[in-house]
């Protein structure tokens, strides 16, 4: 912490936040939360995808990640092309310009260093490289804070990713996984720490627990595969909906009400598609803009099946039952590092009969699944305690002088 006469530690947070993902919302209100707590007096501004979102929020300052608007979409006209090309090197003016100016800069959170969902090498990738470059060359304190990671086979994505870890200045991981693919594709991890997801440090807000039986939350998700399913997208998504939508039909058919909820803005097509299948007034959408909405619906459950990432730690921090259906290994490292290994179905071949029959499993075994859970955020909580004291050590040495810099290789 600075003291009173000292000039005030000038921190910047960096991602796709305020862009429509919760769960990437929810990983910087969770660092936060933490700057306020033991770094109150610290200056902080974002460089993010939606900084109109961030500032109306969270109170900070916010610029635009991108020069180009439509970074994002794809480009198939002249003009779009030519100017997608500009922005990237005004982005690397930009970001350098802006990164000059901090002491430190977060990444919360979010899997940055993963392709688990279609991602191209120019996009964030390569602005999350400038990020670690810019850092490198001014000397500015870049970490990655509980970041997830995944081995990536295309090989300018991977270029990205790698040097992008190894210019930063403090590394952490959300799982086991993620280190060991980020020292898999050539980063040497042997002081890397893992540490829960940072929506972990959130506080738990639970809703009312009905007295009679309680709605079964649905999960869903605009899945199409990975970065390397792009030829069969639409088929993984077409599987995929259809199965949830048949798991729905199935509990409905059993008189159970069901709330479907989301986690970004893109979803909202799947829960369209599925009311519209359905038909029926057991199934309602949840209207839930943060985590903290996610998690009061999930305390209001009997039960949660869930896809996306936050989905599933929102259910578990709140102590739900929960079934995953998996997307990716990240999904898998979560539900055993809670105890819950034996209940995930994979999201690319939902098989609505089996995944009833799990359903009922995950029903029969709540009592002691709600105590596995309890005991297990425990655990979690006391894990990220320890994240923070060593962020505060390797970000700001002035507030820890017993401890030095970590300066990742």
């Amino acid at each position: 912490m600075t003291s009173a006469d000292a000039t005030p530690v000038r921190v910047g947070v960096f991602g796709l936040l305020g862009s429509g993902n919760i769960g990437n919302d929810g990983s910087l209100e969770a660092v936060l939360g933490y700057l306020r707590a033991a770094h109150p007096d610290a200056v902080v501004d974002a460089l993010c995808g939606g900084p109109e979102v961030v500032t109306a929020r969270y109170g900070i300052p916010a610029t635009r990640l991108h020069w180009y608007r439509g970074e994002y979409r794809t480009a198939s006209r002249a003009g779009a092309i030519a100017g997608k090309g500009l922005g990237k090197l005004v982005d690397a003016f930009r970001t350098a310009a802006w990164v000059r100016r901090h002491d430190v800069v977060i990444v919360p959170g979010m899997g940055v260093l993963e392709a688990t969902l279609p991602l191209r090498p120019w996009g964030f990738p390569y602005a999350l490289f400038l990020l670690c470059a810019s850092g490198r060359l001014f000397g500015t304190r870049v970490a990655l804070v509980s970041v997830g990671a995944a081995a990536v086979s295309r090989r300018p994505t991977r270029v990205l990713m790698r040097w992008s870890a190894r210019l930063a200045a403090y590394r952490s991981y959300r799982d086991e996984m993620s280190r060991e693919a980020m020292r898999a594709m050539g980063v040497d991890t042997a002081r890397d720490e893992v540490y829960p997801d940072l929506a972990f440090a959130l506080p738990t807000l639970r809703g009312d627990r009905p007295d009679a039986p309680g709605p079964v939350c649905v999960g869903v998700m605009a899945f199409h595969g990975g970065n390397d399913d792009r030829a069969r997208a639409e088929e993984i998504h077409r599987r995929y909906l259809d199965g949830t939508t048949r798991f729905v039909r199935a509990l409905v058919a059993d008189g159970r009400r069901v709330r479907l909820l989301t986690g970004d803005a893109c979803d909202a097509p799947v829960v369209a598609a599925i009311l519209d299948a359905v038909d029926s007034p057991l199934v309602t959408a949840a209207e839930a803009g943060s985590l903290a909405d996610l998690m009061k619906e999930a305390a209001a459950a009997d039960a949660v099946v869930a896809t996306r990432y936050h989905n599933l730690i929102c259910a578990l921090k709140v102590g739900t039952p929960t079934l995953a259906l998996s997307y990716a290994a990240k999904s898998d490292a979560l539900m055993a590092r809670m105890g819950l290994d034996a209940h995930r179905h994979p999201a690319r071949e939902v098989d609505a009969d089996r995944l009833l029959e799990q359903f009922r499993s995950l029903e029969a075994a709540a009592v002691q699944l709600r105590k596995t859970l309890t005991e297990r955020n425990r655990l979690v909580a006391r894990s990220l305690d320890q994240q923070f004291t060593a962020l505060t050590a390797a970000l700001f040495p002035a507030a820890a002088p017993t401890h030095t810099l970590r300066e990742a290789p």
